[in-house]
């Protein structure tokens, strides 16, 4: 049923253009699918598979001081940074809130737990407004069950910010 359902996402999205178009106040005013073209996430795949996508991205609002995710809950999905800013925090073991990155508009969170399944790994608090695209971890899972070339796609970008990340955190700890 779930493979019936990803291969006519691209039909079920026949709608009218205005309706897959974002506006958002002082907002970008561009396609799901043109936004999360610019995700380095989701750059090197076939339009095909963001034709796939785009039409389950639901948008919301996190104003200043909202939590996206916070660490060692369950996640729902990946979110995409449309407009605003957030601030990636992590506990460390003295219990400190740590910064471990921000991210703007054409970023991502979430990446890891959409792959593993496990429960976040850091919060996430909005540092403005932002208006930001949601893509479900079943979804983008199903996806990539039904069609591997997605999954071997963003492979490349997942390993490489993971490096960072492990990069940012061995410099925090010698700190």
């Amino acid at each position: 049923i779930l493979g019936t359902y990803l291969e006519e996402a691209p039909r079920r999205s026949a709608q009218p253009e205005a309706v897959n178009h974002i506006h958002y106040p002082g907002g970008t005013g561009m396609s799901k699918k043109e936004l999360l073209k610019r995700v380095a996430l989701f750059s090197g795949l076939d339009d095909k598979y963001l034709d796939l996508l785009a039409p389950s991205c639901h948008e919301k609002t996190f104003h200043a001081g909202d939590v996206l995710v916070e660490q060692g809950k369950d996640g729902i999905g990946l979110v995409v940074i449309s407009t605003g800013k957030v601030r990636v925090m992590k506990g460390n073991a003295g219990g400190e809130q740590v910064e471990v990155a921000t991210h703007g508009p054409g970023e991502f969170i979430g990446e890891m737990t959409v792959l593993d399944g496990a429960p976040r790994s850091a919060s996430v608090i909005a540092v403005e407004d932002s208006e930001c695209l949601i893509l479900s971890n079943w979804i983008f899972r199903a996806a990539m069950e039904t069609h591997p070339e997605i999954a071997l796609a963003i492979l490349p970008v997942v390993v490489s910010r993971f490096r960072e990340t492990n990069t940012q955190l061995a410099a925090l700890q010698g700190a």
